[in-house]
């Protein structure tokens, strides 16, 4: 019995360092740009191992040299109510949650009346701006809820410690926008040759429509999606509201 409480302490001890080290990380960020992510990590040990070369396009640029374009393109595509939330928006989820119900229905549906031709369902997710750097930033790509309710947790911490403005200036320096490529200022001049306090509302959008699947993307730029989608989020921009 005394074993058993000495590894159940050990792990609530390992627990409970691990989230101050996040929240140490987290609280130097007020002052210090992050260098990297565990995301970009990853990815670029990657690459390095799937095609034996480092590809990594980045640049730090500052709030302010970022165009508002691509701040209103980038709300309102991904999170349309991130000046408002406490870092999770409750409604997007449950929307979501629907959504993907009636999605698995109808691919079961679909399964069982053409067995061969059956796909899996498109899950769609409802996490926000905040949510996807906390795990951008601290966490790794699994899927578990163990991993979620992580997730929750450092998000929590960031929009307690970091301002709005600096929330979204960090993601837009580190969010991934095709393979190698990551931040705002490595995607203007990789996509369109300029600096990102130069972007068009219309490059803008393109740029903030690629986000959910940045990789697929790049490789199909003359999509109707993607032409369809950015036109849309153009007319959206107007309404988003910066911090």
């Amino acid at each position: 019995m005394k074993a058993l409480f000495r590894w159940v302490a050990l792990v609530a001890l390992a627990f409970a360092a691990l989230q101050l080290f996040f929240v140490g990380r987290i609280a130097l960020m007020l002052v210090v740009d992050p260098e990297s992510t565990t995301f970009q990590r990853s990815e670029a040990w990657r690459i390095a191992t799937e095609k034996g070369q480092l590809r990594w396009r980045q640049q730090w640029v500052p709030y302010e040299r970022i165009s508002d374009n691509l701040k209103r393109a980038v709300i309102a595509s991904e999170d349309g109510s991130f000046v408002n939330h406490d870092g999770v928006d409750w409604d997007a989820l449950e929307k979501a949650w629907e959504r993907n119900l009636k999605a698995e229905e109808r691919a079961a549906k679909r399964a069982m009346l053409a067995p061969s031709r059956a796909r899996p369902p498109k899950i769609v997710g409802g996490s926000t701006i905040s949510q996807q750097l906390a795990k951008n930033l601290l966490l790794s790509g699994e899927r578990s809820l163990m991993r979620k309710g992580q997730e929750f947790v450092l998000t929590m911490v960031l929009e307690n410690t970091l301002s709005k403005q600096r929330i979204l200036e960090i993601y837009l320096n580190s969010v991934e926008w095709g393979e190698g490529v990551f931040g705002a200022e490595g995607a203007a001049q990789h996509y369109f040759r300029k600096p990102a306090s130069r972007l068009s509302a219309y490059e803008a959008a393109r740029l903030a429509v690629m986000l959910p699947q940045p990789k697929r993307f790049e490789k199909m730029p003359g999509s109707s999606y993607l032409a369809g989608r950015t036109s849309t989020i153009v007319a959206r921009m107007r309404d988003a509201e910066l911090p």
